[in-house]
């Protein structure tokens, strides 16, 4: 029994994610960057395993873009809703790391997007913006305008650069190879590289002569401190092997020099983090039984029309072997959002057939595979075979319709008529539940509203939500907060006067004064209506 009680939050927190939106590929990187302080280097193994397989190229346009854009978070402790980017809204560990990766394929990245994105970083407005994600920010920003007229300054404060150079100094002592900026290379040094020259040790790359020397902001400083901190924990051992180099070929290798200062940022853990992005990529994989259904699946989804009935076929049992990314990764080989109409809905009733039910993940993930692009993507009225397969998905698994479908097309740009009609007819249904409601009003409760929220609000609320005390009160106060921005609303005047008549017995004396102030202003032909139910509502 906790088990399945837990099954509800996790799934919960994998759907409030900032990138639950994004696309799987785009997700499945956010999650990599998010492994810990290596998160950049495995983010990097991850898209070079993905493109490895000779699919699409990864959308970074699409990805930057969605960095910018700005969406409703709930900040402080005075829970105030606010407009931050998703750039912001990321965990702080996934920002700098998202940073560092972004260094590495700086070149290689449509400019016109990473500009904006590195424009938030830098001018983060927030009480506590992270220093360390505006650093980076700032040395990318260099990167992409080379010789603007800061490239002089440092980005480290002049206490940091001072501690810097007596760290350097310090270190400098032994004679080793750690020096301060611009110091000549002592004799002996000179001398040592020669012999390197001539009897090359196994495991070392030869220098070039172009090597510079360590600066407090140069590339070569952290490989050396490495190389001291390899000579403490290795003793002896380094006077017989020296680390093996992870400078680039003498060619370039088709790196920029920006991913090769990635490289050079974590060498001791690479070979471990390449093998964990390598093990990440494989965990996108489908499973061997699911990967050699997959043409069967194809071809079922193919012969699909009306009328076809009976048990769900065999095949779909291994749905349940998915993990979430899985899933994913089968919605897109299967090409759900292609499927026409009729397709929809058989499958739609052998997936409701299934025995035992979809975990909530899975479920979620298969909601905005099948209907969200297609409803988003509506010009006209649903069909009856759409909106058929939509309420019975729902009346099954309404958290996931709620969460992957009921906020995300109330708050895209592109929701119309056709897609506020489609919500209504859901929310009618006859099929909801009365927890089911409760459930989709809080969500509509949490986003922020427009003319279309109102539309669809009001249908939910034309049933008779049986809500409590607390919530109806929410309900209200947002209400009366709409009210000086919606005067010449007429769905806003719709949705006023369905609350103050179906919902009578429940408003207060002090919902009672909210509404007065909110419909004094209103210029509709419904204010007198909304004046007569008012007063219907006086002790």
């Amino acid at each position: 029994m906790a088990a399945s009680e837990e099954v509800p939050a996790v799934a919960e927190g994998a759907d409030s994610a900032p990138w639950a939106h994004l696309e799987a590929p785009a997700r499945c990187l956010m999650q990599a960057l998010q492994l810990g302080p290596e998160g950049a280097w495995r983010g990097l193994g991850l898209l070079r395993a993905l493109g490895s397989r000779g699919g699409e190229p990864f959308g970074w346009g699409c990805v930057l873009e969605a960095l910018c854009r700005e969406e409703p978070a709930v900040e402080g402790p005075d829970c105030r809703l606010e407009l931050k980017p998703l750039l912001l809204r990321l965990p702080p560990l996934c920002q700098r790391n998202l940073m560092s990766l972004l260094m590495a394929l700086g070149p290689s990245l449509p400019q016109s997007g990473l500009l904006p994105v590195l424009q938030i970083a830098r001018q983060d407005q927030s009480p506590n913006p992270d220093a360390w994600l505006q650093t980076l920010g700032e040395l990318l920003w260099r990167d992409l305008n080379a010789g603007v007229a800061t490239e002089e300054t440092s980005p480290l404060s002049t206490d940091c650069q001072r501690q810097l150079q007596g760290l350097c100094r310090r270190l400098g002592q032994g004679g080793r190879r750690l020096k301060l900026a611009q110091a000549p290379v002592p004799e002996e040094e000179q001398e040592e590289g020669k012999e390197d020259k001539d009897s090359p040790r196994p495991g070392k790359r030869r220098k070039g002569p172009e090597e510079e020397p360590a600066s407090p902001e140069g590339g070569r400083a952290p490989k050396r401190f490495r190389h001291l901190e390899r000579e403490e924990e290795g003793g002896q051992e380094e006077e017989t092997h020296e680390p093996e180099s992870l400078e680039p070929p003498a060619d370039g290798g088709g790196a920029s020099p920006m991913e090769n200062q990635l490289v050079l940022a974590e060498p001791r853990e690479a070979g471990q983090s390449l093998e964990e992005a390598k093990d990440l990529a494989e965990s996108l994989e489908l499973p061997k039984a699911v990967q050699d259904q997959v043409p069967r699946l194809q071809q079922l989804l193919k012969t699909f029309g009306e009328g076809l009935e009976g048990a769900p076929p065999l095949e779909l049992q291994l749905l349940h072997e998915c993990s979430p990314s899985q899933m994913d990764l089968l919605c897109a080989q299967l090409q759900l959002p292609q499927l026409s109409d009729p397709a929809l809905l058989q499958l739609c009733t052998w997936l409701l057939s299934l025995s035992p039910d979809l975990s909530l993940s899975n479920a979620t993930i298969l909601t905005r595979s099948l209907f969200l692009r297609r409803i988003l993507s509506l010009t006209s009225s649903a069909s009856r075979l759409l909106i058929m397969a939509l309420t019975s998905f729902c009346a099954k698994y309404a958290y996931p319709v709620c969460r992957a479908l009921l906020g995300p097309v109330l708050q895209a740009p592109e929701t119309g008529p056709a897609q506020t009609e489609l919500l209504c007819c859901l929310l009618k249904d006859e099929a909801l539940a009365p927890d089911t409601q409760v459930l989709m009003l809080g969500q509509i409760l949490e986003l922020p509203w427009k003319e279309d929220t109102f539309v669809v609000l009001q249908s939910l609320l034309e049933r008779q939500v049986e809500m409590t005390p607390e919530k109806f009160s929410v309900l209200m106060e947002k209400l009366c907060k709409e009210g000086p921005a919606a005067t010449a609303s007429v769905a806003y005047a719709k949705l006023m006067l369905t609350v103050m008549t179906k919902y009578q017995a429940s408003i207060t004396e002090i919902h009672r004064l909210g509404l007065a102030a909110a419909l004094e202003l209103n210029t509709t032909f419904l204010r007198k209506p909304l004046q007569a139910a008012l007063r219907h509502l006086a002790p």
